[in-house]
């Protein structure tokens, strides 16, 4: 009934059922919606008077209720299975000790204590498994496994999705591909719900590959235009590094972690946590893990393909930047958490590869979101520095704090990207130095959800922001003296500093972006051919002007999201409910969404909330939009207005007048020349002198070789057949000719036809024969 319980497996409580609400058990209906739009879309979508688009908007709009209507059964569910119905409708399995298992076991509350959380109440995931094939004694399985990460990915991505599809029927309107970039949409929302829900480490390396090919095919969608398809093929290079490491990492697990060779992901996690399974494994598995996540999530050192990929639609940029090709690393760690949780040993450490990775990320991407001309590829940073923060929060053990993040995220990074389309379409560029500049006074309701987004990004309280990331860093237990670091799994004192940088680096670069774009005199009047539409009687262009309600309205509702998403995870003690209800919206997502108690999720501690901290850090966020304010709406701005130019920056700024400050500019610039590394030096030298290399080896060792082997193959022929075969074989064949010819020329003397003679022979022969008898006879 469960195959994830592996024969011999220690007895104990499985926190997992196959018996629930309708919707938890059939919510693979989520993400074949969108997989059959797809092919709607390239079958009929040309036909269709919205060119395929009503089948992508009708689709993810069902998912998208059906993602709601699962939430809420989770919910049920979740609060529900306590420990007296446990035993009843989980039909729990436990191991008899002779290999077998015994099904509907009533559990005793001492039984059951593992498997349920403060409360009594216990957190039963629902799995649903159909055999697909049997292979060597491996059976591969197709299924769903539905807990509160999985239902919380389904919201984020149907949501997401849904106003993405809304948005994109103004934005690319009239684009020459339009029915193929809706039915490349549509996939794409299918392959990162299949994923999400994927029960098999098989399933979601599948997942996982459908997600990139998807991002290739839409990050190329103007393929006409080379670096479009040059930013498709970096990505899609740079995620094919990253996938050596996910596939490793994945056989790694299945050889190791699953008594008997399984893909079964609860079955993993469960035999992790009984010590089934070798330390040097999970180190192995957790590093090649981490290596795809570097690539697929934009980690510090394979994050260069993501700011690329902006010159993909701007619908898509959101998409992939908010719900899907970039969080499916984060995803992925926090689904095969017990791997990461005990090969880098999270609990009571100091340090580990993740975390590092994540914390570097966040500070390094953060400084290269300074330099941006491109509001997208600001944004793209900012994206690869949030990222960068969740890993991080992984890799410190702060898993319900990484999760939300990339939930509260998942709103404002889509409002920021969908904001800075709505600009760009009004005047045609994304660069905010030459084309952009005074915005707000064009296009006020795009402003305001956009300074929405920043402030929520920034982390200023009392948006979705401020919650998540003081989540982070309270849990990173490096903060002793302002409290909060109890129960912390460990104490990870430099990435707490790392997220503090990070923290002032994000409000201060987005306070540069709100100024460069909305701020200021407008800079733009120069643009493109594609801007025909804004051309006055006159043949100039006209003035920007705000978008259309297609692009407005899924702004004002991400806006509203990214205000009021955080209020899902208030902290112990703040806004409590009534004597009815004390925990009312108290740390009601950790509650839903974390596996606490269940046998395939470690027993992870939760630092005590610090208002000191979350004070300390929204000014250190506040001082590092207090600064670039300074330098820009106030020096820049007043300078400007003194000289009557159109300025970006001070004239004599610090990077033209001091020499350190100079050359890290360049540095940053010039992306900490990575680009130049794996352009310039790897694939160039691929290209250049180890090409060169390859075909003087080529033309002068192989090819020298086997010529020289068929010169010495001709001469060693010459040789047999003048001396062996003409000399020696026909030599003697012709001479023994030659002798036979003699002989028969000796014959012919005797043989020539007369009686009397053959009878002369006769007679001596008759002599010759009676002298030797008489000879004989004698001796």
């Amino acid at each position: 009934m469960f195959p994830h319980l592996a024969a011999g497996a220690v007895s104990e409580v499985s926190t997992v059922t196959n018996e629930a609400n309708w919707l938890l058990e059939n919510a693979w209906l989520i993400a074949l919606l969108p997989a059959i739009s797809f092919v709607l879309i390239l079958f009929f979508g040309k036909k269709m008077p919205f060119k395929g688009a009503e089948f992508g908007i009708t689709a993810v709009s069902i998912s998208f209720i059906l993602a709601i209507l699962t939430g809420a059964a989770w919910m049920d569910h979740r609060d529900n299975f306590t420990l007296d119905t446990y035993g009843e409708k989980a039909a729990v399995l436990v191991d008899d000790g002779a290999g077998s298992a015994v099904d509907s076991v009533t559990l005793a509350v001492g039984t059951a204590a593992e498997a349920t959380d403060g409360d009594g109440q216990a957190y039963v995931a629902v799995q649903k498994t159909t055999q697909w094939l049997q292979s060597g004694g491996v059976e591969f399985n197709a299924g769903i496994m539905v807990d509160g990460l999985s239902v919380m990915m389904l919201f984020v991505v149907t949501m997401i999705s849904l106003l993405v599809h809304i948005y994109s029927t103004d934005y690319v309107g009239g684009d020459r591909r339009y029915t193929h970039f809706f039915a490349f949409l549509s996939l794409f929302t299918a392959s990162m719900l299949f994923f999400v829900l994927s029960d098999n480490i098989l399933q979601m390396i599948v997942g996982w590959e459908l997600v990139g090919v998807c991002s290739f095919a839409l990050i190329g969608h103007w393929w006409e235009e080379k670096p479009n398809s040059d930013a498709a093929l970096k990505a899609f290079i740079t995620n094919r590094v990253g996938d050596v490491g996910l596939l490793v990492g994945m056989i790694t697990l299945f050889f190791a972690a699953g008594k008997g060779m399984t893909f079964d992901t609860i079955t993993i996690n469960e035999n992790i946590l009984q010590g089934g399974v070798s330390h040097t494994a999970l180190v192995v598995a957790a590093a090649c893990l981490t290596i795809a996540v570097m690539s697929k999530s934009g980690q510090f050192v394979l994050h260069t393909w993501l700011p690329d990929a902006m010159a993909g639609p701007t619908p898509v940029s959101a998409l992939i930047h908010a719900a899907t090709m970039v969080v499916a690393g984060i995803y992925m760690v926090a689904r095969l958490f017990p791997v990461f949780w005990e090969g880098m040993q999270i609990e009571g450490s100091s340090i580990n590869f993740l975390a590092t990775v994540g914390a570097v990320t966040l500070v390094g991407a953060g400084l290269l979101a300074f330099v941006q001309d491109d509001i997208k590829k600001v944004l793209a940073y900012s994206t690869v520095s949030q990222l960068g923060y969740m890993a991080m929060a992984l890799g410190v053990g702060a898993w319900t704090a990484a999760v939300f993040h990339l939930f509260t995220h998942a709103f404002f990074k889509a409002n920021l990207f969908l904001g800075s389309g709505s600009v760009a379409h009004a005047v045609h560029s994304f660069d905010m130095k030459k084309d952009m500049g005074g915005m707000r006074k064009f296009m006020p309701k795009t402003y305001v959800t956009f300074v929405i987004g920043s402030l929520a990004l920034a982390g200023l309280f009392p948006l979705a922001g401020f919650w998540s990331k003081d989540e982070i860093l309270v849990n990173t237990g490096g903060w002793g003296i302002l409290g909060g670091s109890g129960s912390a799994p460990g104490s990870y004192t430099f990435h707490f500093v790392m997220g503090m940088i990070g923290a002032a680096l994000t409000a201060a670069y987005m306070t540069r972006c709100v100024y460069l774009t909305f701020h200021g005199e407008y800079r733009g009047g120069h643009h493109d051919d594609h801007a025909d539409d804004h051309a006055d009687d006159h043949g100039h262009h006209g003035e920007p002007h705000e978008s259309g309600p297609r692009i407005l309205y899924p702004l004002y509702i991400l806006s509203a999201f990214s205000i009021l998403v955080g209020f899902v995870n208030f902290p112990p003690g703040f806004l409590a409910g009534s004597k009815k209800d004390p925990a009312g919206w108290q740390e009601r997502f950790l509650h839903f969404i974390e596996p606490a108690g269940s046998s395939y999720f470690p027993a992870v501690g939760h630092a005590t909330p610090s208002w000191w901290l979350a004070i300390v850090a929204s000014l250190v966020a506040v001082a590092g939009a207090g600064a670039a304010f300074t330098y820009y709406f106030v020096k820049v701005d007043r300078l400007a207005k003194r000289t009557g130019e159109h300025l970006v920056g001070l004239p004599n700024g610090v990077t033209t007048t001091n020499a350190f400050a100079r050359a890290g500019h360049k540095l940053l610039v010039n992306k900490y020349y990575l680009d130049h590394l794996y352009t310039g030096i790897i694939a160039g030298g691929t290209k250049g002198p180890i090409a060169k290399a390859a075909y003087w080896v080529n033309q002068n060792v192989l090819d020298g070789t086997v010529d020289g082997a068929g010169r010495t193959a001709v001469q060693s022929g010459k040789l047999v057949y003048e001396k062996i075969d003409q000399g020696v074989v026909d030599g003697a064949i012709n001479a023994s000719g030659r002798t036979s010819d003699a002989i028969g020329e000796e014959l012919r003397h005797i043989n020539t036809g007369r009686v009397q003679n053959y009878a002369a022979i006769m007679f001596a022969g008759a002599a010759i024969l009676a002298g030797a008898f008489v000879l004989l006879l004698a001796f």
